[in-house]
């Protein structure tokens, strides 16, 4: 292979390491198996330009940093016109960068015979990088058009949810961009929960657009300066971490922002709760328990004193919702015994909204699968179903349920709930 190859090859190795990822973390998400990407680290296999994107985007890797490895079929834009590039062709570049990364990510979310359980993948990508001509509206009329969008990821109706981003993030940048003083703060607020919301169903679809709807929810919520819209917005920025190997670097985000916070004040410490929830599950992947739970008991005091805040954030800062993240946290931490006691005390029914409901269900499947018991797993996601059809065919409950079917035990239903889940595999 030429030049460029070993150029771009030695980039993405160098990209990669930093990140202290493995060759097949990285095929996994860009298309390539393990060996594949370590003949284009050496050089000896090219890459076409949209895989290149993809690459490019999931590593992080800047755009001048891409542009002066002399891809044969890019152009340099470091040296068009002889100039500097403005603020505008950078976010224009920024986006076509990311564009191929979100396209790899929804096509691992559709699998067959599941279309129309998930939000298209051109709902997503639209959502963060084609948005549509859009004019300033009212502050009320936005919180409100994000209060009913919240609603819709809470009922688990994640088509429509995806259907209505587009238009809500376009009208919200217009509105923050034509608003100033107390206005654009408040505008710039209500930005960053769109894109929280973005992020949040990128993770349900397991895409990488969770990455920079995250990252530009947070950047809204420093822009305002409210510390309740940066707790919320770093929490998704910190499970797109964690979900990439990140979990240490998760963990350190969720602790820092969480000291930042007031824990006597009911809004602020009900975030703070949330973060140290997630900080704890994020501790608990990267094998660090003693942290994990030393999390977990912090979350449980202050759920313990502190009344219930409700309507404000997808996870509710309560001692019901320690008790779901302890099962998982025990999940992760491969000890799925030590949390059939606390599935015993658990009432879902506290939970609530049906998303929440559904994923608390989701982790006693996954602690009952662990166990080897098939038919307590099926039950639970018969109840996740129950609470939320389009989540019981999400791609992680899909796995889920394909494991459990092509497994040992033989369950009186299943093969009926896996084919219209869309679990079942012709």
């Amino acid at each position: 292979m030429g030049h460029a190859s070993a150029e771009i090859g030695a980039l993405l190795r160098g990209a990669r390491c930093a990140k202290r990822l493995t060759q097949a973390q990285v095929g996994a998400v860009c298309g390539y198996s393990a060996s594949a990407v370590s003949r284009i680290e050496s050089g000896r296999l090219s890459l076409g330009y949209s895989s290149l994107m993809r690459f490019a985007a999931f590593l992080e890797i800047p755009f001048d940093r891409l542009c002066a490895s002399a891809v044969p079929d890019i152009v340099n834009v470091a040296t068009v016109a002889g100039g500097c590039r403005s603020d505008e062709e950078d976010a224009v570049r920024r986006r076509e960068l990311l564009t191929g990364v979100v396209a790899a990510g929804a096509t691992a979310v559709v699998g067959a015979g599941a279309a129309s359980a998930v939000t298209p993948p051109d709902d997503l990508e639209l959502s963060l990088f084609r948005l549509p001509q859009a004019a300033p509206v009212p502050l009320p009329r936005l919180v409100s058009r994000i209060a009913v969008a919240r609603r819709d990821f809470c009922a688990t109706e994640y088509t429509r949810l995806g259907q209505a981003l587009p238009g809500l993030i376009a009208s919200a940048e217009a509105t923050r961009d034509a608003s100033a003083g107390r206005a654009r703060e408040e505008a710039s607020v209500a930005l960053a929960r769109a894109y929280v919301l973005a992020a949040e169903l990128a993770t349900k679809q397991h895409s990488d657009a969770a990455w920079v709807a995250a990252d530009r929810a947070l950047s809204a919520a420093r822009s305002s300066g409210i510390p309740v819209a940066v707790g919320e917005a770093s929490r998704v920025l910190a499970i797109a971490m964690r979900r990439s190997g990140r979990s240490t670097a998760a963990v350190h985000l969720l602790t820092k922002e969480a000291a930042d916070l007031d824990a006597n004040r009911d809004h602020t410490g009900a975030v703070r709760t949330t973060l140290l929830l997630t900080g704890a599950y994020s501790a608990a992947a990267g094998r660090d328990r003693s942290t994990a739970l030393s999390l977990l008991e912090e979350a449980e005091q202050e759920a313990d004193r502190r009344r219930a805040v409700p309507g404000l954030f997808t996870v509710e800062a309560t001692r019901t919702q320690v008790d779901v993240y302890r099962i998982g946290v025990l999940n992760v931490l491969g000890t799925p015994d030590e949390a059939v006691k606390v599935t015993a005390r658990l009432d879902v029914s506290h939970l609530p909204t049906p998303e929440r409901r559904a994923r608390a269900w989701t982790d006693v499947a996954r602690m009952w699968h662990a166990l080897g018991d098939g038919r307590q797993t099926f039950s639970a996601l018969r109840q996740v179903e129950q609470e939320a059809p389009q989540e019981v065919r999400r791609p992680a409950l899909r796995a889920l349920t394909a494991g459990l079917l092509y497994g040992p035990a033989q369950v009186e239903g299943l093969r009926d709930f896996a084919a219209r889940t869309g679990a079942l595999t012709a």
